[in-house]
């Protein structure tokens, strides 16, 4: 699948809802917000220090959305990542490739470490996660809550993104990079 990622822009509101009306209830537990409300799109749009990325398809359908939020103060250095990927657009590397732009970004940025939180029985996702470099720090028992009251437990992945790019520069790979 042939995706345009690129940054979420003032005019993105309308469509960033209508991408997350699609997502399945299930997905929306990685967000600290209701993302079903039209007024976090809008948001979202308006907040300038986070980063997000849309990936479009050729038509221009937004078939996935990422975000690096910042910590504050004591924990400025850190961002939490945040992806979702349209179940249509799932099983051919685009996760991937977002993920890594967003790696890009966070080391553009200027932040030393990411964190993802995932559902525990998402082995897919933390495979793909872990491929990038990021490993397990925590694991918060009955931490989520499905829409049928079921918990379920959440893991937090890390990847130290001053270290990688250390080690890019000293081998060279970082003169190609971005």
């Amino acid at each position: 699948m042939t995706v345009q990622i690129r940054a979420l822009g003032p005019d993105d509101a309308d469509a960033l809802h209508e991408f997350f009306a699609g997502v399945p209830v299930e997905d929306r537990t990685f967000f600290k917000e209701d993302v079903a409300d039209p007024a976090v799109a809008q948001g979202w749009v308006a907040d300038r220090r986070s980063v997000r990325r849309l990936a479009l398809d050729p038509d221009g359908t937004i078939v996935a959305f990422a975000a690096l939020s910042p910590g504050v103060q004591r924990t400025s250095h850190v961002a939490d990542l945040r992806l979702v990927v349209s179940g249509r657009a799932r099983g051919r590397g685009l996760g991937l490739a977002v993920a890594r732009e967003m790696l890009l970004a966070a080391v553009g940025h200027g932040y030393k470490k990411v964190t993802v939180d995932i559902a525990a029985d998402r082995t897919g996702p933390i495979a793909m996660f872990q491929a990038l470099g990021f490993v397990p720090e925590a694991l918060l028992r009955d931490q989520l809550c499905d829409p049928n009251g079921d918990l379920h437990d959440l893991v937090v992945l890390a990847h130290r993104v001053d270290d990688t790019w250390a080690s890019m520069v000293t081998s060279g790979i970082a003169d190609g990079v971005g």
